[in-house]
């Protein structure tokens, strides 16, 4: 089975510390992977917001964001100004795609887009869509090919975008397996490969799964799952960071299962486009993690 990994690249800590980490763990582990960066201002700190959200506080309770995260990238956007990612760490970005991983956008502004998608306008969309183009050419000297919606926030004006966009492949949903959208009752054009695996994150504190033995659910999962393919998410913050070790046992477990380890890119190049099922993009929630998310249909 091939278990393509996603890294969501949310902060400016998480892009120069973070990442640096996780390309040594995956070298060492002979695995690949897709890096998707937020490109613009870093505005962690707003996510106080949520905190009125269903399901919020007790999320941050089991994962000690404070520790993650870090003091002064929690203050970002409120008592600190944000710092722009792509213009503070566009050399750790560019190191990513020398040592040959794939690279892609996650967003502009990572905040803006997961808590305010849902109450904005197709040009509001639009803009934040092109400015992360924009924004990964500068970096890049090259176009995004694949994206992939910070915290799997999506509307249909996004969806059409990333057709006109000229993104080749989307992971921005949470799914069972590879599908096209439908966009205003068509076909679309851009196949979604969606997280079909739980985050770490959502795991982590319920039912007694610690960063100890949560690794041994997913191996579990992917012994007696059988399928060509998963998608598992991880964050620069979380998994390159404290949760490291979490992930190094995960990487030698699912490598002894025998998996393949790859790009969302190297997954993609196995599909049938045009034999994938056509499936809605609507508004579902994922056990052990707050709010809505653009979820397939089944």
């Amino acid at each position: 089975m091939q278990i393509a990994l996603k890294v969501d690249v949310d902060t400016l800590r998480g892009t120069r510390e973070g990442v640096p980490a996780l390309v040594r763990a995956l070298k060492d582990a002979g695995a690949d992977a897709t890096f998707l960066f937020s490109v613009g201002p870093d505005h962690t700190g707003r996510a106080i917001r949520r905190v009125f959200r269903p399901g919020f506080l007790s999320k941050v309770s089991r994962t000690s964001v404070l520790e993650h995260y870090g003091l002064r990238t929690l203050l970002y956007g409120t008592l600190l100004p944000g710092p722009d990612i792509g213009r503070r760490a566009g050399a750790e970005m560019r190191a990513v795609r020398a040592a040959g991983f794939e690279v892609g956008v996650h967003c502009y502004d990572h905040i803006a887009w997961q808590d305010l998608l849902t109450r904005r306008d197709a040009a509001w969309t639009a803009r934040q869509m092109r400015l992360a183009v924009e924004r990964f050419r500068a970096v890049f000297a090259s176009a995004p090919r694949v994206h992939g919606a910070a915290g799997w926030q999506m509307n249909a004006a996004a969806l059409a975008l990333e057709e006109e966009l000229g993104f080749a492949y989307a992971s921005d949903t949470r799914g069972i397996g590879p599908f096209v959208p439908i966009i205003d009752g068509r076909r679309g054009r851009v196949p979604q490969l969606p997280t079909t695996l739980p985050t770490l994150d959502e795991l982590i504190g319920l039912d007694g799964q610690s960063a100890a033995n949560v690794h041994e659910t997913y191996l579990e999962r992917t012994r007696r799952v059988i399928g060509p393919s998963q998608v598992f998410t991880l964050h620069a913050e979380l998994e390159g960071m404290k949760l490291l070790p979490v992930l190094e046992r995960l990487l030698r477990g699912w490598s002894a299962q025998g998996h393949e380890l790859v790009s969302l890119g190297t997954l993609c190049a196995t599909l049938d486009i045009g034999a994938l099922p056509a499936c809605a993009v609507q508004a579902g929630t994922v056990p052990g993690r707050s709010g809505d998310l653009a979820c397939q249909q089944s």
